[in-house]
């Protein structure tokens, strides 16, 4: 325990009591929860146990509930990479909160390493091939790096199913992953190795979706 955690067998603040009776076990434990609480912020990292953490399926959300879990963990004090594997270089709602968060106090970087959607024929397919590789090998480099706490590899799923990177290839950079450090992955069809894996898996599954009705992709909500 790290010298500024909190014991459990630190006294009451004065003016406080300990309840007794029915009343006394329920206090303990919630004491206990409120202690984990305070010394995960005051830095006691001691047992912390790295996630592997998935978000697939057909439904809208994946990127926006990692992205969400970014400004969770950098609320909580965690060093946070966000590597997007098929965005470009345009500017979208997320990258800009990144942006203001990391201008705020660091912590936080999110780097579109992408070329852009491979079915617009924009670009030959070795291109994206070239640059899902080159975000591959970064992401193994800062895993490795102990310079951060989260990362995130945002539509790398969609790399694998697109053929720019192989199944093998992202089974190797798992192997790679410090146990300390929380992996989270996006994107629509994982690849059952990444799903054998997992700690934890999320399927966002569509149930309805303006696109289908003819209304245009809106800003701030999907991009």
């Amino acid at each position: 325990m790290s010298s500024c955690a909190r014991s459990l067998n630190e006294p009451e603040p004065a003016g406080l009591s300990r309840p007794a009776g029915f009343f006394a076990g329920i206090w303990q434990e919630n004491r206990r929860k409120i202690m984990e609480m305070e010394n995960a912020r005051r830095g006691d990292h001691t047992g912390r146990h790295g996630l592997l953490i998935v978000h697939t399926g057909d439904g809208k959300g994946k990127t926006t509930a990692a992205m969400g879990l970014a400004v969770r963990a950098w609320g909580d004090g965690l060093r946070v990479l966000i590597l997007q594997f098929i965005k470009g270089g345009w500017q979208t709602g997320e990258r800009h909160a990144i942006e203001v968060l990391a201008r705020a106090e660091g912590r936080i970087e999110l780097r579109p390493l992408g070329l852009g959607f491979t079915r617009k024929g924009e670009k030959p397919k070795e291109e994206h091939r070239r640059a899902a590789e080159a975000a591959l090998k970064m992401a193994a480099d800062e895993l490795q790096s102990g310079r951060w706490d989260m990362v995130i590899l945002d539509e790398v799923n969609y790399a694998v199913r697109f053929g720019l990177i192989t199944e093998e290839e992202l089974g190797a950079l798992l192997e790679r992953r410090p146990p300390e450090v929380h992996l989270v992955c996006t994107g629509r069809a994982a690849c059952p190795l990444l799903l054998e894996r997992a700690d934890l898996i999320t399927e966002m599954r569509s149930l309805r979706h303006p696109f289908a009705a003819g209304i245009k992709a809106q800003k701030g909500i999907e991009f």
